[in-house]
Protein backbone atom coordinates (compact mmCIF):
# COMPACT_ATOMS: atom_id res chain seq x y z
CA UNK A 1 0.00 0.00 0.00
CA UNK A 2 1.37 3.42 -0.98
CA UNK A 3 1.01 6.17 1.62
CA UNK A 4 1.45 9.50 -0.14
CA UNK A 5 -0.31 12.07 2.06
CA UNK A 6 -0.14 12.08 5.87
CA UNK A 7 -0.37 14.50 8.78
CA UNK A 8 1.98 13.97 11.71
CA UNK A 9 3.00 15.71 14.93
CA UNK A 10 6.76 16.10 15.39
CA UNK A 11 8.42 17.35 18.56
CA UNK A 12 12.01 18.15 19.45
CA UNK A 13 13.38 16.64 22.65
CA UNK A 14 13.12 18.64 25.85
CA UNK A 15 16.27 20.19 27.24
CA UNK A 16 17.74 18.41 30.23
CA UNK A 17 17.53 20.01 33.69
CA UNK A 18 20.46 21.60 35.43
CA UNK A 19 21.13 20.45 38.98
CA UNK A 20 22.19 21.87 42.30
CA UNK A 21 25.45 20.48 43.62
CA UNK A 22 28.31 21.53 45.88
CA UNK A 23 31.90 20.54 46.34
CA UNK A 24 32.28 19.18 49.84
CA UNK A 25 36.08 19.20 49.80
CA UNK A 26 37.47 21.40 52.56
CA UNK A 27 39.10 24.46 51.13
CA UNK A 28 37.37 24.08 47.79
CA UNK A 29 33.75 24.65 48.62
CA UNK A 30 31.39 26.02 46.02
CA UNK A 31 28.63 25.18 43.55
CA UNK A 32 29.34 22.38 41.08
CA UNK A 33 25.92 21.67 39.56
CA UNK A 34 26.21 21.11 35.79
CA UNK A 35 23.90 22.13 32.99
CA UNK A 36 21.44 19.79 31.37
CA UNK A 37 21.97 18.49 27.84
CA UNK A 38 20.38 19.95 24.74
CA UNK A 39 17.26 18.21 23.45
CA UNK A 40 17.56 16.35 20.14
CA UNK A 41 16.25 17.83 16.91
CA UNK A 42 13.80 16.18 14.52
CA UNK A 43 15.04 15.99 10.96
CA UNK A 44 13.52 14.72 7.72
CA UNK A 45 15.83 13.08 5.17
CA UNK A 46 15.07 12.35 1.53
CA UNK A 47 15.48 8.74 0.37
CA UNK A 48 14.79 7.00 -2.95
CA UNK A 49 11.99 4.87 -1.54
CA UNK A 50 8.44 5.87 -2.45
CA UNK A 51 7.07 3.63 0.32
CA UNK A 52 8.93 5.45 3.12
CA UNK A 53 5.78 7.27 4.33
CA UNK A 54 4.32 3.91 5.31
CA UNK A 55 5.91 4.34 8.75
CA UNK A 56 3.36 7.08 9.42
CA UNK A 57 0.32 4.95 8.60
CA UNK A 58 -0.52 4.19 12.22
CA UNK A 59 1.96 6.17 14.30
CA UNK A 60 1.32 9.90 14.00
CA UNK A 61 3.47 11.41 16.76
CA UNK A 62 7.25 11.34 17.01
CA UNK A 63 9.60 12.97 19.50
CA UNK A 64 13.39 13.24 19.64
CA UNK A 65 15.32 12.25 22.77
CA UNK A 66 15.41 14.63 25.70
CA UNK A 67 18.69 15.97 27.03
CA UNK A 68 20.12 14.32 30.12
CA UNK A 69 20.29 16.04 33.52
CA UNK A 70 23.45 17.79 34.59
CA UNK A 71 25.74 16.09 37.07
CA UNK A 72 28.01 17.18 39.88
CA UNK A 73 31.63 18.22 39.25
CA UNK A 74 30.45 20.73 36.63
CA UNK A 75 29.57 18.04 34.11
CA UNK A 76 26.81 18.82 31.64
CA UNK A 77 24.16 16.27 30.83
CA UNK A 78 24.25 14.24 27.64
CA UNK A 79 22.72 15.76 24.54
CA UNK A 80 19.57 14.05 23.33
CA UNK A 81 19.92 12.07 20.10
CA UNK A 82 18.47 13.65 17.00
CA UNK A 83 15.54 11.83 15.41
CA UNK A 84 16.02 11.39 11.65
CA UNK A 85 12.88 10.30 9.80
CA UNK A 86 13.22 9.04 6.23
CA UNK A 87 10.76 10.37 3.66
CA UNK A 88 10.67 9.84 -0.11
CA UNK A 89 12.44 12.25 -2.41
CA UNK A 90 9.68 14.45 -3.78
CA UNK A 91 7.94 14.96 -0.43
CA UNK A 92 6.44 18.40 0.17
CA UNK A 93 6.69 19.25 3.88
CA UNK A 94 4.13 21.81 5.06
CA UNK A 95 4.24 23.13 8.62
CA UNK A 96 0.54 23.45 9.41
CA UNK A 97 1.24 25.76 12.36
CA UNK A 98 3.50 28.27 10.61
CA UNK A 99 2.58 27.76 6.96
CA UNK A 100 6.18 27.24 5.86
CA UNK A 101 6.75 24.81 2.99
CA UNK A 102 9.87 22.88 1.99
CA UNK A 103 10.41 20.26 -0.69
CA UNK A 104 12.94 17.44 -0.38
CA UNK A 105 14.26 16.99 -3.89
CA UNK A 106 17.52 15.06 -3.44
CA UNK A 107 18.54 11.81 -1.81
CA UNK A 108 20.34 12.54 1.45
CA UNK A 109 18.94 16.08 1.76
CA UNK A 110 18.03 16.87 5.37
CA UNK A 111 15.97 19.60 6.99
CA UNK A 112 15.42 20.33 10.68
CA UNK A 113 11.68 20.57 11.28
CA UNK A 114 11.55 20.74 15.11
CA UNK A 115 14.48 21.89 17.23
CA UNK A 116 15.24 20.46 20.62
CA UNK A 117 14.80 22.50 23.77
CA UNK A 118 17.62 24.53 25.30
CA UNK A 119 19.37 23.04 28.30
CA UNK A 120 18.63 24.12 31.84
CA UNK A 121 21.47 25.76 33.78
CA UNK A 122 23.00 24.17 36.85
CA UNK A 123 23.65 26.18 40.00
CA UNK A 124 27.29 26.81 39.04
CA UNK A 125 26.00 29.19 36.36
CA UNK A 126 24.28 31.29 39.02
CA UNK A 127 27.46 31.88 41.04
CA UNK A 128 28.24 35.56 41.53
CA UNK A 129 30.17 37.77 43.91
CA UNK A 130 26.93 38.47 45.75
CA UNK A 131 25.78 34.84 45.63
CA UNK A 132 28.67 32.45 46.22
CA UNK A 133 26.50 29.46 47.13
CA UNK A 134 23.49 29.53 44.80
CA UNK A 135 20.82 26.89 45.34
CA UNK A 136 18.88 27.50 42.19
CA UNK A 137 18.89 25.69 38.84
CA UNK A 138 16.71 25.54 35.75
CA UNK A 139 14.65 22.89 34.11
CA UNK A 140 15.26 22.46 30.38
CA UNK A 141 13.13 24.21 27.78
CA UNK A 142 10.43 22.35 25.88
CA UNK A 143 11.35 21.21 22.40
CA UNK A 144 9.53 22.72 19.44
CA UNK A 145 6.37 20.87 18.41
CA UNK A 146 4.53 21.28 15.11
CA UNK A 147 2.01 19.49 12.96
CA UNK A 148 3.16 18.70 9.42
CA UNK A 149 1.53 17.55 6.23
CA UNK A 150 3.83 15.24 4.27
CA UNK A 151 2.67 15.03 0.65
CA UNK A 152 4.54 12.90 -1.84
CA UNK A 153 4.86 14.23 -5.36
CA UNK A 154 7.07 11.71 -7.11
CA UNK A 155 9.86 13.09 -9.22
CA UNK A 156 9.64 11.17 -12.49
CA UNK A 157 10.85 12.11 -15.96
CA UNK A 158 7.70 10.91 -17.70
CA UNK A 159 4.21 10.06 -16.52
CA UNK A 160 1.93 7.46 -18.10
CA UNK A 161 -1.73 8.52 -18.10
CA UNK A 162 -4.89 7.21 -19.68
CA UNK A 163 -8.22 5.57 -19.07
CA UNK A 164 -8.34 2.29 -17.11
CA UNK A 165 -6.91 -0.63 -19.10
CA UNK A 166 -5.13 1.61 -21.57
CA UNK A 167 -2.02 -0.54 -21.10
CA UNK A 168 0.03 1.66 -18.77
CA UNK A 169 1.12 -1.11 -16.41
CA UNK A 170 1.99 -3.48 -19.26
CA UNK A 171 4.09 -0.78 -20.91
CA UNK A 172 5.92 0.07 -17.69
CA UNK A 173 6.68 -3.60 -17.10
CA UNK A 174 7.89 -4.11 -20.67
CA UNK A 175 10.18 -1.09 -20.63
CA UNK A 176 11.60 -1.23 -17.12
CA UNK A 177 11.13 -4.69 -15.64
CA UNK A 178 8.82 -3.21 -13.00
CA UNK A 179 6.14 -5.42 -11.51
CA UNK A 180 3.05 -3.26 -11.79
CA UNK A 181 -0.06 -5.45 -11.58
CA UNK A 182 -1.72 -6.23 -14.92
CA UNK A 183 -5.27 -7.45 -15.41
CA UNK A 184 -8.19 -7.29 -17.84
CA UNK A 185 -10.44 -5.21 -15.61
CA UNK A 186 -10.76 -1.58 -14.64
CA UNK A 187 -8.54 -0.05 -11.95
CA UNK A 188 -6.01 -2.87 -11.87
CA UNK A 189 -3.47 -0.27 -10.75
CA UNK A 190 -4.59 1.18 -7.42
CA UNK A 191 -1.43 3.13 -6.64
CA UNK A 192 1.40 4.67 -8.65
CA UNK A 193 4.37 2.57 -9.71
CA UNK A 194 7.82 3.67 -10.78
CA UNK A 195 10.25 2.08 -13.19
CA UNK A 196 13.63 3.08 -14.60
CA UNK A 197 14.41 2.84 -18.31
CA UNK A 198 18.21 3.18 -18.41
CA UNK A 199 18.04 5.93 -15.78
CA UNK A 200 14.87 7.56 -17.13
CA UNK A 201 12.21 7.39 -14.41
CA UNK A 202 8.70 6.50 -15.57
CA UNK A 203 5.59 6.77 -13.38
CA UNK A 204 2.50 4.64 -14.00
CA UNK A 205 -0.47 6.62 -12.65
CA UNK A 206 -3.75 4.78 -11.89
CA UNK A 207 -6.36 5.08 -14.62
CA UNK A 208 -8.56 8.15 -14.75
CA UNK A 209 -12.19 8.36 -15.77
CA UNK A 210 -14.43 11.26 -16.66
CA UNK A 211 -15.16 13.21 -13.51
CA UNK A 212 -11.96 12.15 -11.74
CA UNK A 213 -11.24 15.77 -10.84
CA UNK A 214 -14.52 15.73 -8.89
CA UNK A 215 -13.61 12.50 -7.12
CA UNK A 216 -15.17 9.85 -9.35
CA UNK A 217 -13.44 6.51 -9.74
CA UNK A 218 -10.06 6.74 -8.02
CA UNK A 219 -10.38 10.51 -8.11
CA UNK A 220 -7.48 12.84 -8.80
CA UNK A 221 -5.39 11.93 -5.74
CA UNK A 222 -2.60 10.49 -7.88
CA UNK A 223 -2.34 13.31 -10.42
CA UNK A 224 0.09 15.12 -8.12
CA UNK A 225 2.62 12.49 -9.13
CA UNK A 226 2.89 13.82 -12.68
CA UNK A 227 3.08 17.51 -11.80
CA UNK A 228 6.89 17.42 -11.92
CA UNK A 229 7.33 15.16 -14.95
CA UNK A 230 9.12 16.47 -18.04
CA UNK A 231 6.67 14.79 -20.38
CA UNK A 232 3.34 12.96 -20.40
CA UNK A 233 2.74 9.77 -22.35
CA UNK A 234 -0.99 9.62 -23.03
CA UNK A 235 -2.03 6.02 -23.65
CA UNK A 236 -5.16 5.22 -25.66
CA UNK A 237 -6.18 1.61 -26.25
CA UNK A 238 -6.81 0.31 -29.75
CA UNK A 239 -9.80 -1.47 -28.20
CA UNK A 240 -11.51 1.93 -27.83
CA UNK A 241 -14.68 2.63 -29.78
CA UNK A 242 -13.84 6.36 -29.96
CA UNK A 243 -10.17 7.27 -29.53
CA UNK A 244 -10.77 11.01 -29.80
CA UNK A 245 -13.40 10.91 -27.07
CA UNK A 246 -10.98 9.00 -24.84
CA UNK A 247 -8.27 11.53 -25.59
CA UNK A 248 -10.40 14.56 -24.73
CA UNK A 249 -11.70 12.91 -21.54
CA UNK A 250 -8.21 12.61 -20.09
CA UNK A 251 -7.11 16.03 -21.32
CA UNK A 252 -10.12 17.59 -19.60
CA UNK A 253 -9.31 15.87 -16.32
CA UNK A 254 -5.68 16.99 -16.44
CA UNK A 255 -6.72 20.59 -17.07
CA UNK A 256 -9.35 20.47 -14.32
CA UNK A 257 -6.79 19.27 -11.81
CA UNK A 258 -4.00 21.66 -12.78
CA UNK A 259 -4.00 23.75 -15.98
CA UNK A 260 -0.19 23.54 -16.06
CA UNK A 261 -0.48 19.83 -16.85
CA UNK A 262 -2.02 20.77 -20.19
CA UNK A 263 1.15 22.66 -21.08
CA UNK A 264 3.53 19.72 -20.60
CA UNK A 265 5.00 17.99 -23.61
CA UNK A 266 2.63 15.17 -24.58
CA UNK A 267 3.13 12.05 -26.65
CA UNK A 268 0.16 9.89 -27.65
CA UNK A 269 0.67 6.13 -27.59
CA UNK A 270 -1.96 4.05 -29.36
CA UNK A 271 -1.59 0.78 -27.46
CA UNK A 272 -2.66 -2.85 -28.01
CA UNK A 273 -2.43 -2.46 -31.77
CA UNK A 274 -2.06 -6.23 -32.10
CA UNK A 275 -5.86 -6.50 -31.71
CA UNK A 276 -6.48 -4.43 -34.89
CA UNK A 277 -5.52 -4.79 -38.52
CA UNK A 278 -2.95 -2.52 -40.14
CA UNK A 279 -5.41 -0.32 -42.10
CA UNK A 280 -7.36 0.47 -38.92
CA UNK A 281 -4.15 1.38 -37.06
CA UNK A 282 -2.96 3.65 -39.88
CA UNK A 283 -6.31 5.42 -40.08
CA UNK A 284 -6.54 5.84 -36.31
CA UNK A 285 -3.02 7.26 -36.03
CA UNK A 286 -3.97 9.90 -38.61
CA UNK A 287 -7.11 10.69 -36.62
CA UNK A 288 -5.09 11.22 -33.45
CA UNK A 289 -2.52 13.33 -35.27
CA UNK A 290 -5.25 15.92 -35.76
CA UNK A 291 -4.96 16.75 -32.03
CA UNK A 292 -1.26 15.94 -31.54
CA UNK A 293 1.32 15.23 -34.23
CA UNK A 294 3.40 13.08 -31.86
CA UNK A 295 1.63 9.72 -32.10
CA UNK A 296 3.15 6.25 -31.92
CA UNK A 297 1.29 2.96 -32.46
CA UNK A 298 2.66 0.22 -30.21
CA UNK A 299 2.08 -3.26 -28.88
CA UNK A 300 4.15 -4.58 -25.98
CA UNK A 301 4.18 -8.01 -27.66
CA UNK A 302 5.52 -6.63 -30.95
CA UNK A 303 9.17 -5.61 -30.58
CA UNK A 304 9.20 -3.79 -33.92
CA UNK A 305 6.53 -1.33 -32.76
CA UNK A 306 8.42 -0.71 -29.50
CA UNK A 307 11.66 0.39 -31.16
CA UNK A 308 10.47 3.92 -32.12
CA UNK A 309 9.26 4.42 -28.55
CA UNK A 310 12.62 3.32 -27.14
CA UNK A 311 14.41 5.75 -29.45
CA UNK A 312 12.11 8.52 -28.21
CA UNK A 313 12.83 7.64 -24.58
CA UNK A 314 16.56 7.65 -25.29
CA UNK A 315 16.26 11.10 -26.82
CA UNK A 316 14.33 12.42 -23.81
CA UNK A 317 16.99 11.00 -21.51
CA UNK A 318 19.79 12.64 -23.52
CA UNK A 319 17.97 15.98 -23.44
CA UNK A 320 17.48 15.67 -19.69
CA UNK A 321 21.14 14.86 -19.11
CA UNK A 322 22.21 17.81 -21.24
CA UNK A 323 19.99 20.23 -19.33
CA UNK A 324 21.03 18.88 -15.92
CA UNK A 325 24.75 18.83 -16.76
Amino acid sequence: MLIDDVTVRLKGGNGGPGIVGFNRTKGNLGPTGGNGGEGGDVLLEGVNDISALLQFRFKKEFEADAGGPGTTRLRDGAHGDDLVLKVPVGTVVTNLDTGSVHELTREGEQIIVARGGYRGRGNFRFKASTNTSPTESEVGKEGEAFSFRLELKMIADAGLVGLPNAGKSSLLNALTGAHSKVGAYAFTTLEPHLGAYYGLILADVPGLIEGAAEGKGLGDKFLRHIERTRAIFHLISAESEDVLADYHTIRAELAAYNPLLSEKKEYILLTKTDVRDAPWVTKTVKTLQKVNKDVLAISVIDDATMEPLKRLLNRIKDERDTIDA
